[in-house]
């Protein structure tokens, strides 16, 4: 999925909505932590996306919280 179908896709959602994605990027993040330390093959690319996504989804629910 393309960062700006990402982003449109959440500015959809509401405040609980967000909540619940964020729980969701960060238990992901947490997995592929864990499977770095393990010395598990892993993507690093997802790390770093994961982060972004995290970012992205703190951003907009700022935004809402705001408004």
């Amino acid at each position: 999925m393309k960062t700006s179908e990402y982003v449109k896709g959440l500015r959809g959602k509401d405040a609980k909505a967000l909540e619940e994605e964020l729980a969701a990027l960060r238990r992901e993040q947490f997995n592929l932590r864990m499977q770095s330390a393990a010395g598990q093959e892993t993507k690093p690319h997802l790390v770093r996306e994961a982060r972004k996504n995290i970012a992205r989804v703190k951003t907009i629910a700022q935004q809402v919280k705001a408004s």
